[in-house]
């Protein structure tokens, strides 16, 4: 008699879905790669197709995690590709400019250039947007536009390479048998979670997210949220540019961060947050970048052609939101699988109240708070 109910509430989870797709998308590389599952230590450090996937996802994780706080008042940033593109291309054109690369002071000081040039990124997408009142999508797509010219004017239109051991610990260097770089997205993440969580800012932002107006007149000053949550979002930008340009101790202004603006979107969608605003979900933002970078794995080990892979990643995530939405799951299982309608507790009739059989002819009318 639980076992219906129990079910449908387990599916009705937000999490649900995306970890079953990420689940299945594992499952499907076994066949293709047996050992797919397996970690083996070398050399001290650990190694595995699961830990690459945490690796390589790393970057798109960070990105996607900023990009959930600024959905979350109702706002998009596209400027985040370009920021990672400008953050990667200061650190490293100042380090390949140190007579010796290897510089602690040297490389924090370059790390410190690219961050502070991210959050200005920042600083000005939220000016447009809070104090301007421009519309997020054009406000951010000036920096979108603009910023990949401005990392090619950094760079001279050239791939900038170093050779920087201390500064190839961010993306490529192990640390506990573990890639440096999981340390930094755990960090980052915890963080957010504390803040948002244990305080009272995740419900300033939820709040401004549901309505800024409203926000305003209770006392709420929604345009500092908002400028917060756009400077936040190019931060984890600018970490996760160190993160890439660490990774290959090069600078690409062309090619860095490119397109990781709509990975992170459909990160934070499939994590269940909604592009309209208002409850956000960091957990489930963090799945739905790996359910992404799960996804890119796997369509390299099956041997999708490379031409078509765009489209079957599409494929991929149209199923994930489908799933995620209570009415196409009723109109195609008949609400077997959990509609997230009825009434509490199984979503079946109770029986009839005397007061519920009586005639009424004035009812007073009802107000629900939302």
């Amino acid at each position: 008699m639980t076992t219906t109910p129990r079910w449908r509430a387990l599916t009705q989870h937000h999490l649900f879905w995306p970890v079953a797709v990420l689940v299945v998308l594992l499952l499907i590389n076994v066949p293709f790669t047996p050992g797919f599952f397996s970690i083996k230590m070398t050399d001290g450090h650990l190694y595995g197709s699961l830990v690459s996937i945490v690796l390589f996802g790393s970057p798109l994780i960070l990105v996607a995690v900023g990009m959930t706080l600024v959905i979350a008042t109702g706002g998009i940033d596209l400027s985040v590709g370009a920021v990672v593109a400008i953050t990667g291309a200061l650190t490293c054109s100042y380090i390949s400019d140190q007579a010796d690369q290897d510089s602690l002071s040297g490389v924090f000081l370059a790390m410190g250039i690219g961050l502070v040039a991210a959050v200005v990124c920042g600083l000005w997408n939220g000016f447009l947007v809070a104090r301007m009142g421009i519309q997020p999508i054009i406000a951010t797509l000036i920096i979108m536009v603009a910023g990949r010219g401005v990392a090619q004017l950094i760079t001279d239109g050239q791939i900038i390479t170093i050779n920087s051991e201390p500064y190839k610990l961010i993306g490529g260097g192990y640390w506990l048998t573990l890639p440096f770089s999981i340390f930094v997205v755990a960090a980052v993440v915890a963080v957010t979670v504390a803040l948002t969580r244990r305080t009272a800012l995740g419900l300033l932002v939820e709040s401004v997210g549901g309505n800024a107006e409203a926000s305003r007149l209770v006392g709420i000053r929604s345009l500092r949220i908002k400028i917060m949550v756009y400077v936040f979002c190019a931060l984890c930008a600018g970490i996760a540019g160190l993160m890439i340009s660490s990774n290959t101790s090069a600078a690409d202004g062309n090619n860095a961060g490119l397109w990781i603006e709509l990975d992170a979107i459909l990160a934070v969608v499939i994590g269940g947050t909604s592009l309209l605003g208002g409850r956000f979900s960091i957990g489930g933002t963090v799945v739905g970048a790996l359910v992404i970078q799960t996804l890119t794995t796997t369509i390299y080990t099956i041997g999708v052609p490379t031409q078509t892979n765009l489209v079957f990643k599409a494929a991929v995530v149209i199923v994930v939101c489908l799933l995620q939405s209570p009415k196409f799951r009723t109109k195609v299982f008949g609400g077997k699988l959990g509609s997230g309608s009825g009434a509490k507790g199984g979503g079946g009739t109770s029986p009839a109240t005397p007061a519920d059989t009586a005639p009424t002819t004035a009812t007073a009318p009802k107000m629900e708070v939302s």
